[in-house]
């Protein structure tokens, strides 16, 4: 897992949500950067994601330019 740049994932997904696989992850000692993005941005979901190795949270639809944003901040 040391090779993972960075993490993308959807805030809504079957089975385990995006902000659970990071709270999952985080709980393995795993700091992956990770980008949220959802289509149904609630504030305590988003307070919840937004700790630890969370680096963005976008709502749907959102610019190219700011996924770009947050993968430069999240690889470096």
């Amino acid at each position: 897992m040391s090779n993972i740049g960075c993490l993308i994932t959807d805030v809504q997904m079957p089975k385990m949500s995006g902000v659970e696989l990071h709270e999952w992850l985080m709980a393995q000692n795993m700091r992956i950067p990770t980008i949220f993005i959802t289509a149904f941005p609630e504030e305590t979901v988003r307070k919840r994601a937004m700790v630890g190795s969370a680096v963005c949270f976008l709502s749907k639809p959102f610019q190219g330019s700011l996924l770009i944003d947050c993968l430069n901040r999240a690889l470096n």
